[in-house]
């Protein structure tokens, strides 16, 4: 017997994490690069990351959490309206149920025959998974969403402020550069490993994207601190 492997059960809190640990690392080492451009003291440079670490964290977990809470507000919503199409209107319900199956390639009379048996074993369940799009894998989930998403941005976020601790002041700006590519690189891997997905693919899109983002922060640095100076 052959066992499939599939990747779409882990959806949920392999985005989160994975949004997470991106933005930890690109977000601290972003700040970290800033502050290094316009100052050359460690001190101020530790804690603008260790704010920036902190506060990104609870921004994420927090973020995570009321944007999938509203998701899984919507899908309740459906669902509830749904039940109370199956009680009022449980023939047109039968009916619009075996008309997705007729599309999807079914005989007409093999289409209803199936939506009365999958009516019969369980109607909500039905209709929730081949009229809504709701299962088991895909349904929201809020809490696990903003835990993964929290605590894999404090990960995320701990290895350039790590840098920050004993990387030289005055090589910090390229030091912090280099190490958060290779974080990224490192991160672009497991992701796409993960998911099941082209390794060369997601290390383009992560480094591409993470070269800006530290880009304008260091410029942005430069300039406040040429003038500040």
């Amino acid at each position: 017997m052959i066992t499939e492997k599939h990747y779409v059960n882990r959806s949920g809190w392999l985005r989160a994490s994975i949004l997470g640990s991106n933005d930890g690392i690109l977000s601290t080492a972003s700040i970290i690069i800033g502050v290094a451009a316009a100052s050359d003291i460690r001190e101020p440079i530790i804690l603008a990351g260790v704010a920036g670490l902190v506060a990104g964290a609870l921004s994420m977990a927090a973020g995570e959490y009321v944007s999938v809470s509203s998701q899984a507000d919507l899908e309740a919503s459906d669902l509830q309206r749904e039940m109370r199409e199956l009680e009022e209107t449980p023939e047109d319900e039968l009916l619009e149920l075996a008309k997705i199956y007729e599309k999807r390639g079914l005989k007409k009379d093999l289409a209803l025959k199936v939506a009365e048996e999958l009516t019969a074993h369980n109607a909500l369940e039905a209709h929730a998974r081949d009229e809504l799009g709701i299962n088991e894998i895909t349904q929201a989930k809020p809490l696990q969403a903003a835990l993964a998403s929290g605590a894999a941005f404090l990960f995320g976020g701990f290895l350039p402020l790590l840098v920050a601790l004993f990387a030289s002041v005055s090589l910090m700006i390229y030091l912090q550069y280099v190490f958060a590519l290779l974080f990224l690189i490192v991160l672009g891997i497991v992701a796409a490993k993960a998911g099941g997905s082209n390794i060369i693919r997601a290390i383009i899109r992560i480094t591409f994207w993470g070269t800006i983002a530290m880009g304008v922060t260091a410029l942005i640095g430069s300039y406040f601190g040429a003038n500040v100076g």
